[in-house]
């Protein structure tokens, strides 16, 4: 029982993305990025780490993670020469796990999904006027959620101290994705740490990805409090 942090960029969903909910079972193909490249880096609590073989399979670098993982290697773009790994030899590569649904095909991972997370990210004007906006590296937050939207809100333009404008939008979500007949450092974490065995983990984790559904009172018609069974649910505690 693997469990992985995916990052489903807003972009990618609203173009070619099916929204999904807690507790679905879902197919992606997966992209190991550097995650300094992504909305300004600072990914400290969401990186993954792979280890496995390189192979080439039709123009695309691929890890063979040795617990399983089907994971594509990307490539900076802007770098003057391709620092991946070369087909193969070995690798242990640190980064973001993305959903890539553009260009090339490559082996999809499928699994469970366990959490999903939306992601706001703060961005800011180059220079005050220019209306042209980069991620503020460390300025995001994340809030539970039951579901993926399909399209992705921002809020209105604010002008900053030093005159840039400023703006928050929601750019994407963190999944946590269970992919069985794979392991992660994340799940010998959360094990570790419950001090639990992994059949009583996995029924832990499906209690949790279950969404929390109120009952509603029939006398007032509002949501009733949450029963004791119910305040560990992927949207409480956060």
């Amino acid at each position: 029982m693997g469990l992985w942090h995916v990052f489903y960029e807003d972009w990618q969903m609203e173009c070619c993305g099916t929204p999904f909910s807690v507790g679905d079972e879902v197919s992606w193909p997966l992209l190991l990025l550097d995650a300094d490249t992504v909305l300004g880096g600072g990914w400290h609590d969401q990186l993954t780490e792979v280890a496995g073989p390189v192979e080439d399979m039709g123009g695309v670098r691929m890890v063979q993670e040795e617990t399983g993982l089907p994971v594509a290697l990307g490539a900076d773009p802007d770098a003057e020469e391709d620092r991946r790994p070369e087909p193969g030899g070995r690798t242990r590569s640190a980064g973001l796990l993305s959903v890539e649904r553009h260009g090339a095909r490559w082996p999809e991972a499928g699994g469970l999904v366990r959490a999903v997370q939306v992601l706001t990210q703060t961005w800011a004007e180059t220079a005050p006027g220019s209306r042209s906006y980069e991620p503020v590296a460390g300025e995001r937050r994340l809030r539970p959620a039951d579901r993926c939207p399909k399209w992705f809100r921002e809020t209105e333009t604010e002008r900053a101290a030093d005159g840039r404008g400023r703006r928050s939008r929601e750019s994407g979500v963190v999944v946590t994705l269970e992919v069985p007949g794979t392991d992660s450092r994340l799940s010998h974490a959360v094990r570790e740490a419950r001090g639990i065995p992994a059949a009583d983990l996995m029924a832990l984790l499906g209690n949790l990805s279950t969404p929390r559904r109120r009952a509603r009172s029939a006398a007032a018609g509002w949501p009733t409090a949450p029963g004791p069974l119910a305040r560990g649910g992927p949207d409480e505690g956060r």
